[in-house]
């Protein structure tokens, strides 16, 4: 049997509940590494006092994290297009490596035409990328209900295997000692917003997609049939929902942002596409997901949080005795109390309704 995301059906809240809700897995997880600093002998206060400033203590710092967190945007409103049409997918990794890839290499070698028609084209490439990635597994669990946790989980391994093969087999930049592949010219990446910092057009493109997002499925009817679908799928058939072709095109959407995110991550970040790509942004992005509950500004809460920690756990050290592994102590604690939220409210939701 498939494996559904679990959704809930929800009351209309405020804005500031919608806000706030996200944040309660964040405190938990601070008190949560509070008692792992403490037994570390550490003062959790001073602790998250530099990492509150070393993520927004400055326009360097604020550009930092914003970089950080717009890889995750992307891979957290991927995967919460899927699991608004209760599709739990795992392959937003895959997306975003393979959209990364063509992008990569469309901007690389399109050097004959203007900077702007190549930076369009390849983001138009990446997303396709991307979408491509989620048409087999989507067929798969539309058509024949073949378990999508399975299918876009070992898919990750494929793309990112067949990626590596591609880069070292054909498309290896010379002189260089790792795989990767060539330098994107400079007509063809993103803008940078905050010169020298690297903060691109990319926060931008995220930050409209999850504004157009918070729309689209509120008011639209393909958003009103996946929130339907994913709600409850017996009664969604009884409105004449096409169940099956609202699956697919949940899952191709959600490749396609994560190709996307995967393209504007090399063109206005990394420049090329290299070995370790991402750090795992498609998995990041289901937890954003999950603790947001699919909302536009809970993702958006969400990857904000994540950014600020990954950047901010990258300078720390240089201010204290603190390991890096904190912060992904921190990191995974925000993870497990997101789920547990999550699961908690699906399991009293379904009691009391």
């Amino acid at each position: 049997m498939s494996v559904h995301a679990p959704t809930l059906a929800e009351a209309p809240t405020s804005p500031a509940t919608r806000f706030l809700r996200p944040l309660l897995p964040v405190v938990l997880a601070l008190l949560a590494g509070a008692v792992v600093l403490l037994a570390t002998g550490e003062n959790p206060l001073t602790v998250y006092y530099l990492l509150l400033r070393e993520a927004f203590g400055g326009p360097a710092r604020i550009a930092a994290t914003l970089t950080s967190a717009t890889p995750i945007l992307f891979t957290g409103l991927a995967t919460a297009v899927a699991f608004r049409a209760g599709v739990f997918s795992l392959g937003v990794e895959g997306g975003f490596v393979l959209g990364g890839l063509a992008g990569a290499l469309l901007a690389a070698h399109l050097t004959d035409l203007p900077g702007p028609v190549v930076m369009l084209a390849a983001l138009l490439a990446g997303a396709a990328a991307g979408l491509l990635t989620n048409l087999a597994p989507g067929v798969l669990r539309a058509w024949w209900a073949v378990d999508e946790v399975v299918t876009t989980l070992m898919l990750n391994f494929v793309v990112a295997g067949v990626a590596s093969w591609l880069v070292t087999s054909y498309f290896q930049a010379e002189g260089v000692a790792n795989s990767a592949t060539k330098l994107i010219p400079v007509a063809a990446r993103l803008p940078r917003l905050m010169p020298p910092y690297q903060l691109s057009l990319g926060i931008v493109i995220a930050l409209a997609l999850v504004a157009g997002y918070a729309v689209w499925i509120r008011y639209s009817s393909l958003g009103y049939e996946l929130r339907q679908v994913g709600a409850n799928p017996r009664f969604a058939v009884a409105q004449g929902i096409r169940q099956r072709r609202v699956v697919l095109l949940a899952m191709l959407i959600s490749g396609a942002i994560a190709g996307l995110g995967g393209s504007v991550h090399a063109l206005g970040v990394v420049h090329r596409f290299v070995e370790g790509f991402s750090p795992g942004y498609g998995f990041t992005g289901v937890a954003v997901a999950l603790l947001g509950r699919n909302s536009a500004l809970g993702i958006t809460v969400g990857a904000l949080l994540f950014g600020a920690l990954a950047s901010a756990g990258a300078t720390v050290q240089l201010f204290s005795n603190v390991p890096l592994d904190i912060v992904d102590v921190l990191s995974g604690t925000v993870m497990v109390f997101a789920v547990v939220k999550l699961a908690f409210s699906w399991r009293f939701g379904r009691r009391t309704a």
